[in-house]
């Protein structure tokens, strides 16, 4: 790790990147002090009764960053060195995702620093529904709406949604999304990560003239969004040559058998093994020559410490905030064209939009309504994108924040100050 990184966390790193785009947009100060920081953060202490009968004591986190367009948004993850800054780094980013798509919410994000890997499913349950008691003042389906994220799912939102619903006295469907359909789960919610990667990669395929058939993609990062892109660029006909999970790297310079490799990772848990496939290291598998990059793992995954070593044209950010500011800059300057995380990512949230819409409506679409939807929404924010980044000639970063904040900033000034 890199000492400048070192010094930095993800929330400072936000806080950067906010100032980039505030400064382009030159925009008033007493607007940046209304929109740059978290309106409210908590902290809870989870004391957990686990199954060999003893409690163990886990801290969880929820940031409600801006509140300004609508409800705050964002999912809950469960993952070892969850902290408070990563949490509000993401709730950040959330604001201005969700600002960049134009859906009517705010930032959030939560999260509760555990193993998941190493708990039982009656462990997960009584954590969830602890920590669900304790976000309870901040939640609701016109306050705040969590979602999955890292090591989360439709199970843990239903465990949500249901302790919600108790202390309520009735079922409360829109106080979560991602839930399962059965509970007022919207059809294309599990893919709408990975789809939306693949919507806004296709554009940029189409703008750079890049052809999608033969186009050799990199996925750092096999879970639900990186299988999901691969997959969507494989029945394209791209050529999957390389894709790691958080154990191991492989790679086919001839393409691998993406449909199959999904298979294999369901009933092994794991890439490695792949039959047809070599083992590479991490290191190898990010300075592949390739046409695309999707880095689908976990934030700061390239630095400037390797950026250098990066061969993409086309570089999708399905994680959040997977590039430092140091590694943008040395990409920029090689010609690499980044969809930002806030942009390229925004399915998913984008999905859960049209999830609490008809969760509030009771009234439910199809697959084929949601991914049209969807596609619309995708492209026509790639489009946005790049109008600015050509007009303001700014990296596409910057201009994707641009868009972000200056939503935001809109709305803040014609709702004012209160009181």
């Amino acid at each position: 790790m890199s000492t400048a990184l070192a010094e930095k966390n993800a929330h400072q790193l936000a806080l950067e990147n906010f100032d980039l785009a505030a400064d382009a947009l030159q925009l008033e100060g007493d607007i940046r002090e209304m929109i740059k920081y978290p309106e409210r953060i908590l902290t809870v202490t989870l004391p957990v009764r686990m199954d060999n009968g003893r409690i163990r004591r886990f801290e969880g986190f929820r940031v409600q960053h801006n509140t300004s367009r609508g409800p705050a948004k964002g999912g809950i993850r469960y993952h070892p060195n969850v902290t408070l800054e990563e949490v509000k780094a993401l709730a950040t980013w959330m604001t201005w995702k969700c600002a960049v798509v134009n859906i009517p919410f705010g930032g959030g994000k939560g999260g509760v620093t555990c193993n998941p890997k190493d708990m039982s499913q009656g462990e997960l349950e009584r954590m969830t529904r602890r920590y669900a008691s304790a976000i309870l003042p901040l939640i609701g389906p016109a306050q705040d709406i969590p979602a999955p994220d890292v090591y989360t799912n439709a199970q843990i939102m239903a465990w949500i949604m249901d302790t919600y619903s108790m202390t309520k006295g009735f079922p409360v469907s829109g106080v979560v999304t991602g839930k399962p359909i059965s509970l007022g789960g919207s059809l294309g919610r599990n893919e709408a990560t990975g789809r939306g990667v693949f919507y806004t990669t296709q554009s940029a395929c189409e703008r750079l003239h890049i052809p999608i058939k033969g186009a050799r993609v990199v996925v750092q990062g096999f879970g639900n969004a990186g299988s999901v892109a691969a997959h969507l660029l494989d029945s394209a006909q791209a050529l999957v040559v390389a894709v790691s999970d958080s154990r191991d790297c492989i790679y086919n310079k001839n393409g691998l058998d993406v449909p199959k490799l999904m298979m294999h990772k369901d009933s092994t848990g794991a890439v490695a093994g792949f039959p047809g496939a070599e083992t590479i290291s991490p290191a190898e598998l990010l300075a592949l020559e390739c046409e695309i990059l999707i880095p689908a793992a976990l934030e700061n995954a390239i630095t400037m410490d390797n950026a250098g070593r990066v061969r993409a044209k086309i570089i999708a950010e399905a994680a959040n905030g997977p590039l430092t500011p140091e590694a943008d800059t040395i990409l920029e300057d090689k010609g690499s064209f980044i969809i930002p995380d806030i942009l390229c990512n925004a399915g998913g949230v984008t999905v859960s939009y049209f999830e609490w819409v008809q969760d509030e409506q009771h009234l439910f679409w199809d697959a084929h309504d949601v991914y049209a939807r969807l596609e619309r929404v995708m492209t026509t924010s790639f489009i946005d994108v790049v109008k600015i980044r050509d007009e303001r000639k700014v990296s596409m970063r910057t201009a994707a924040n641009m868009l972000g904040i200056s939503r935001v900033a809109e709305t803040t000034r014609l709702r004012g100050l209160f009181p």
